[in-house]
């Protein structure tokens, strides 16, 4: 599977109902990425594209490591902003 794809899929996601919550962010493990895209490993440029094309439809992708995370771009919109007098 390609990467916009993956993202499109990964975007689908955020919008169904699963894990007793009707939508929103989720998390997926690394292997079921892998799985999705039908891969044997994630490279560092795979990584980069997901996450590019995954914002160019609204949503961020946060590598956690051994799993990612997957959280509209308006969760972010409403978080406190440092000022320079705050540094």
């Amino acid at each position: 599977m390609r990467h916009d794809e993956t993202a499109a899929k990964l975007a689908d996601l955020y919008t169904q109902q699963f894990g007793g919550k009707a939508s929103g962010r989720y998390r997926i493990p690394e292997k079921l990425l892998r799985e999705l895209m039908g891969r044997r490993r994630l490279y560092p440029e795979d990584r980069i594209a997901i996450s590019r094309a995954l914002f160019e439809l609204g949503y961020v992708l946060i590598d956690m490591d051994s799993f990612f995370v997957v959280m509209s771009v308006n969760s972010f919109v409403n978080y406190r902003r440092v000022s320079k007098e705050a540094l």
